[in-house]
């Protein structure tokens, strides 16, 4: 590990040509995603695609901090509304700015507040940290509950464009195509980290942190850098949403469906791979889906809990981790 220490720096960890294939990789099938929903013509499987790519940005990003660091977030809700209220606020003071730039900067303030909630935080360890995070997002519920310029209790109207900018059609179609590439730069990252001199850090610390501090880890470093990325992403993920939803109140900004699902879904697809809350994400988000549409929107997250307990109890590396035990 001493060796790891000189080598944990964001700009020297991720590695930049080793994943290019993988990247591409990803542009291209996200095209054929794209193109093939095109092709369908259904403004519903728009509608649910975006739910599903959103779950996998948000279960990703959880993952950076609690799959590969250790570090269970529990106020996933606090970082996805940051982003959420940031587009409300942008869309007020420049409505003609793109939705792109708005949704840098939802993850730009995520990521800081992810920051400073690290370095306040983080010298925290085990279910203290998780207490923390928990009223982080209580804090947050309270003042946009509270901030009038965003609505307050009583929420705040987002007008969509009728057609979407640059490809035409509905705007819905636009919104899953802008999700779309976020989950291309989330995983791309997930993956880099996962195979670079960072990921041997994080794992380092998820494994034995003592240990690791021991043995010359800048530890503290390291997760910052875990909470930033994870609370940036976070944010991303919610920055489209009052377009999506086109009213955005703190019931629904601060639902417990995005906290539980944004854990769940990598327990239940796995949280040792970029591949598990892809898995999960599809998995549960698909059959959340198909049950609000034939029972009540009111057991997505009944099914979510009862299936994390079973996979838990089950299976603790979820269904990655199960395939990777059969194939040794």
């Amino acid at each position: 590990m001493a060796s790891l220490a000189d080598k944990t720096s964001l700009d020297g960890a991720l590695p930049g040509l080793r994943g290019l294939p993988f990247v591409l990789l990803l542009i291209a099938v996200a095209a054929a995603i794209f193109a093939a929903g095109r092709w369908f013509g259904s403004s519903y499987a728009f509608f649910v695609g975006y739910v599903v790519l959103q779950y996998i940005v948000l279960g990703s990003a959880w993952n950076i901090l609690g799959g590969y660091t250790g570090y269970v977030n529990f106020g996933v809700t606090a970082f996805f509304a940051i982003g959420a209220y940031s587009t409300v606020v942008l869309n007020k003071l420049m409505p003609a700015l793109p939705l792109p730039v708005m949704i840098l900067v939802g993850g730009v303030m995520a990521g800081l507040v992810g920051l400073g909630t690290g370095y306040l935080t983080l010298r925290l360890r085990g279910v203290f940290f998780s207490i923390a995070t928990l009223a982080l997002a209580v804090v947050v519920q309270t003042l946009i509950t509270n901030w009038d310029f965003v609505g307050g209790a009583r929420g705040a109207y987002v007008m969509r464009p009728k057609v979407a900018p640059l490809i035409g059609g509905e705007y819905v179609q636009y919104l899953f195509l802008i999700m779309l590439g976020l989950v291309v730069v989330v995983l791309a990252t997930a993956r880099a980290i996962e195979r670079s001199a960072l990921g041997y850090g994080f794992a380092a610390i998820r494994d034995d942190e003592a240990a690791a501090e021991a043995s010359g880890v800048p530890t503290l470093r390291l997760k910052l850098i875990a909470t930033g990325l994870s609370g940036g992403f976070m944010g991303m993920a919610g920055a489209p949403l009052p377009f999506y939803v086109t009213y955005l109140d703190p019931a629904s900004g601060f639902s417990l469906n995005y906290a539980v699902n944004a854990i769940a879904m990598p327990l239940i697809g796995g949280t040792s791979s970029w591949l598990g809350p892809v898995i999960g994400a599809v998995l549960v988000g698909g059959l959340q889906e198909y049950l609000r549409v034939t029972i009540s929107s009111a057991v997505n997250v009944l099914v979510a809990g009862v299936l994390m307990v079973a996979f838990v109890i089950l299976a603790p590396q979820g269904i990655v981790g199960l395939f990777q035990r059969k194939k040794r």
